[in-house]
Formats: structure tokens, C-alpha cells, sequence
């Protein structure tokens, strides 16, 4: 590939060579294989210094690599429009480099978020001043709101577009108070109320997003393959480079063909994460993410006398019920001393997901199988459950009632991660039922990422909804003790509508993960559990 400022070759060996020239001829060469996260970097100081440049110069390299390799048309066309985003990118700023002054101003960035220097650039008939943040090199200028000193990202266009920073577009709720800590959990809320009006609501403000991903640094950009492989195994069973480009697309919001930021968005909301779960790129995940569920919340059950805080999550059959009775009372059995915070999330898509039972199944079997009307779900009514797999495959992704509820159970465990690693506490407990499990093992593994965030002390999966076939090695590495997985060959929910829906994977919840790690114990739970919500009642913690 090749234009006035951007070249990629990929030489016989696989390795990937990314040149850049700028219109006045600064030189810029980027070297190195497609899975390496940093290239190596050569050439003049002013672009080699410029991470949003390098970052999306690899990143175009890479994409133009993977469209030239794919053989699926809608891939290859979703890797395209990622690679032309990135050149456009590419190019933008390296034409604002040569026009670099040494003009500064102080505000705080909208694409970093950190209170940074502003470098102007010089424009002929320019009837708006543009920069360069000198952190991380996006181009950005002054917010539009009246009397705001911030910096708005911009893609240098039109001025009659207002440009608005962060605060005023309701991307992080506050520059300032992005690193503050809370004590508990229970006063999350204070973290996410936002200090200015959303003035980019409702205005016809152009997203410049594209300008600023990947501008993080190399080392937070290591989390992600991990946890986006992670993820992406736990949504559809993937593995490997397809787990975490599938992974990397649903935390970007999905892939750029159906609207979304794709894999390169996955990455930068991944790194922002390992980078700084508590400081501003880490709120802004957070609070998009809160934003979007409307039912998300974390209440504090009981005050507890000083133990390790325990958090609970619920999941498909228990979403419904106000009722946390049962499983408070699982967590104070084994943790007498601590506080107990359950995590409500993801109403919608949860209702969905058993709408769907009902209407592919009946009613009635769809109930028993579930668990919910009868104790004990038969194999008679359990095999009535092979109708929902055409179901499944008829359905398209974006519409698969399992996808959506399961990408829903990643984001928020992301989004939980943001809000723990703000929190005061050293040590945490995870607790997690079915699709609440995979918010935990998401959780865990996101808060590995970021060395200051508090450690998790131990985990227990009930029944969970998560697929044998992955990496288990993150989840290994993200607890401090012990994972504890219950499951019970007795539970129908998993043994048939998660096998249908998951197109054969078996879950952990009812044949145990099985990995070679003596962190990771696996309690078969058979003769006391005989249904799917059976776990917080015939369960006892170890």
C-alpha cells in the first residue's frame, strides 16, 4: 500500500514495514511482526515522539496486512475501513506536525485526559487555532462551551462544528476528581456524577475518537491481546487471534461494519483500562459504560466489621428477583466480618434472553428447564429444550438474545473493574452466579492489568456461564488465593440452552474448568445442586 505519506510493506518474513513521510519530509519507519504490540521506531525526533501518530501508523499497518490476508468479504471490508480510518488519522497529523510553533497553551486533554501542554499549529486561512497535545500527540483545540479552557479533540475540519471537551460532551464526569478514591463501593455514585452540562447533546458535534485511539502507552497497550483473547473466548468460545480480535470488537463497541469502534477501539478501551483503571481514561470507560445500563447498581447489604468487602453478581433466573436473601446469606456463612455489596445489571438484555426461552420453547419447559417453576428440571422437559438451537443459528449475532446479554455481562465487568480500582480497599471477594460469573472473571481479569488496583482475594463461580475452551492462565494470574467453580452436571440451563446457544461449548458450570492450575479448584456440587437456581441455596462456600 502506498500514498504521499504512508507506505506498508510486508516482506517475505511476515515482517511489516510502515514508512511515513510528512509534506516536508520528515521521515518515519516502523518495523516489526503484526502481534507485536510496539513496533520499532526510527526517524525524525518530532513524529517519533508523536504517539497517536505511531500508534495509529502500526495500527493501519496491521489492518492493511490483515485485509490483504482475510478471505471473508465482510471481514475484509470491516479491516478496510479500519485501515483508512487510520491513514486519514496518519495523515492529519503529521501535516499539523510540519506546522508545529512553539505557541503553547494549558488545558486539560480530551484525549488523555491528563492537564497537559498544547503546541499550535500554524495554518494558512485557518478561521480556528488547532494543536497538538504534547502528551499524547492528538490534535485538539479550545472547547467550544463559553468561558471552558479545556481542549476539545478535533480532526482540524470545519469550525462551524462546535468542538467540545470531555466534561461537556459527558465523556468523563470530571477532569479534576478523575483519580479520587472512594472508601466503599457503596458510594460509586459520587464517582460518576458529572461536573458540567452536556453541551455536545443534541448538536451536530462530529466524534473525533478516531484521532485519539491508541495514543495510550506501549505498556497498557500489553493488556490488551490478554484480556481481549480473554473475552473473546468467553463470548463466542474463540480462540486464539480470533478470541481477541472478537474480544477486542465487543468492548470497542462492536465492529466498525455495524457502527462501532472494532478491534482498534477494543484495544484502546482495554489499555485505557490496564493503564489507568483509576485515573481519567479509566472513568471515561467506566462511566460509558454505566450510561448505557440503566439498571446497573451496586448496593451495600451488609455494613460488615472489617473484613474483605464482598461483591455478588446474579445472572440469567435471578435478574428478576429483588430477593438476595439466599445468596447474602452464602457470602455471610464464609465471610462472617465483611461487608456485602451485590451488583444488579443488565435488565433488559437478561429479560430478553428469557423472552426468548419462552418463545422458541413454550413456557412451560422453557420454566422447568430454567429452573424456576420446579426444583428439579427433568430430562424429559430438558430435551425439549433442541428446538432453541435453529433458534440460535436463524438469529443473527447482533440479535442472538445470549450474544447480547453475555457482551453486556463483559462490559460490565469491565465497568465494575473501573469502580473497585477507585475504591480504598486493598483485597476484594468476587462472587458470581451464571451470566454474574462472567461479569466476575471479566472483572478480575481487567483489575490485573492495573498494578495499583486492589488485589482480589478469592473467587466462587456458581454455575457459570463460561465456556471450558479458553486461556485460563490470565483468570490463574488475577486471583491472590483460590477460583473456586461449583458446578453440577444437573444443571439443564447450561447442559442445553447454553450448549445450544453457544453452538456445542460446555460450560464450566456444569463439567468444571479442568486446567492444569491448583489455583483454579473445581467442586463438583451434583449431589446437592439439581437446577440452576439451586446454587445459593445448597451451596457451601469453602
Amino acid at each position: 500500500m502506498a500514498s504521499s505519506l504512508l507506505t506498508v510493506v510486508v516482506e517475505p518474513s511476515g515482517e511489516l514495514i510502515c514508512g511515513v513521510r510528512s509534506p516536508k519530509g520528515r521521515p518515519l519507519e516502523l518495523s516489526g511482526r503484526a502481534a507485536d504490540i510496539e513496533p520499532r521506531v526510527r526517524g525524525d525526533n518530532m513524529l517519533c515522539d508523536n504517539e497517536a501518530l505511531v500508534n495509529n501508523a502500526w495500527a493501519a499497518a496491521k489492518f492493511f496486512q490483515a485485509e490483504a490476508e482475510e478471505i471473508d468479504e465482510k471481514l475484509k471490508s470491516d479491516y478496510l475501513k479500519q485501515l483508512k480510518s487510520h491513514k486519514a488519522t496518519v495523515t492529519t497529523i503529521v501535516t499539523l506536525i510540519d506546522g508545529l510553533t512553539d505557541i503553547t497553551r494549558e488545558g486539560w486533554c480530551s484525549g488523555c485526559y491528563n492537564y497537559t501542554s498544547h503546541r499550535q499549529v500554524a495554518r494558512e486561512s485557518a478561521s480556528f487555532r488547532v494543536y497538538l497535545c504534547e502528551y499524547c500527540g492528538s490534535p485538539t483545540m479550545g472547547c467550544a462551551a463559553r468561558n471552558c479552557t479545556s481542549m476539545a479533540t478535533t480532526d482540524s475540519g470545519s469550525s462551524r462544528i462546535p468542538k467540545f471537551c470531555g466534561e461537556h460532551r459527558h465523556d468523563i464526569p470530571s477532569f479534576e476528581r478523575a483519580s479520587d478514591t472512594i472508601p466503599t463501593l457503596h458510594g460509586y455514585r459520587s464517582l460518576l456524577e458529572f461536573d458540567k452540562p452536556n453541551l455536545a447533546k443534541g448538536s451536530k458535534l462530529v466524534a473525533a475518537g478516531v484521532l485519539t485511539a491508541g495514543v495510550l502507552s506501549g505498556a497498557a497497550f500489553m493488556a490488551a491481546p490478554a484480556i481481549g483473547g480473554a473475552i473473546g473466548n468467553l463470548m463466542l468460545g474463540y480462540s486464539g487471534a480470533v478470541a481477541t480480535n472478537a474480544g477486542l470488537a465487543v468492548l470497542g463497541g462492536g465492529s466498525v461494519a455495524a457502527g462501532g469502534l472494532g478491534m482498534a477501539g477494543g484495544t484502546a478501551v482495554v489499555a485505557a483500562m490496564g493503564a489507568a483503571l483509576g485515573a481519567g481514561l479509566g472513568a471515561n470507560v467506566t462511566s460509558a459504560y454505566v450510561s448505557e445500563d440503566s439498571s446497573f447498581d451496586i448496593e451495600n447489604i451488609i455494613p460488615g466489621s472489617g473484613g474483605t468487602p464482598v461483591v455478588i453478581a446474579r445472572g440469567f433466573n435471578t435478574e428478576k428477583s429483588p430477593n438476595w436473601h439466599e445468596a447474602v446469606a452464602l457470602a455471610q456463612k464464609r465471610y462472617p466480618t465483611s461487608p456485602v455489596f451485590v451488583v444488579t445489571w443488565g435488565s433488559k438484555e437478561l429479560k430478553t434472553l428469557a423472552a426468548f426461552f419462552v418463545k422458541n420453547v413454550g413456557t412451560q419447559q422453557a420454566m422447568q428447564a430454567a429452573g424456576v417453576a420446579a426444583a428439579h428440571a427433568s430430562k424429559a422437559a430438558a430435551k425439549k429444550l433442541t428446538p432453541l438451537a435453529p433458534a440460535f443459528i436463524a438469529a443473527s449475532l447482533v440479535k442472538n438474545p445470549w450474544h447480547t446479554a453475555k457482551v453486556r455481562a463483559d462490559r460490565t465487568g469491565v465497568a465494575l473493574a473501573g469502580l473497585i480500582a477507585r475504591t480504598d480497599a486493598k483485597e476484594y471477594v468476587l462472587i458470581g452466579h451464571s451470566l454474574g460469573a462472567r461479569v466476575m472473571v471479566t472483572a478480575a481479569e481487567t483489575l490485573k492489568t492495573d498494578k495499583k488496583a486492589p488485589k482480589i482475594e478469592a473467587i466462587h463461580l456458581l454455575g457459570a456461564a463460561v465456556g471450558q475452551n479458553r486461556s485460563w492462565r490470565q483468570l490463574k494470574d488475577a486471583v491472590k488465593t483460590q477460583v473456586f467453580n461449583y458446578h453440577s452436571a444437573n444443571d439443564a440451563v447450561l447442559k442445553y440452552l447454553y450448549t445450544a446457544a453457544m453452538g456445542g461449548s460446555v460450560a464450566i458450570g456444569r463439567k468444571g474448568i479442568g486446567a492444569p492450575y491448583e489455583n483454579l479448584v473445581d467442586c463438583d456440587v451434583s449431589d446437592e445442586v439439581g437446577g440452576h437456581s439451586e446454587y445459593f441455596r445448597k451451596v457451601t462456600l469453602k
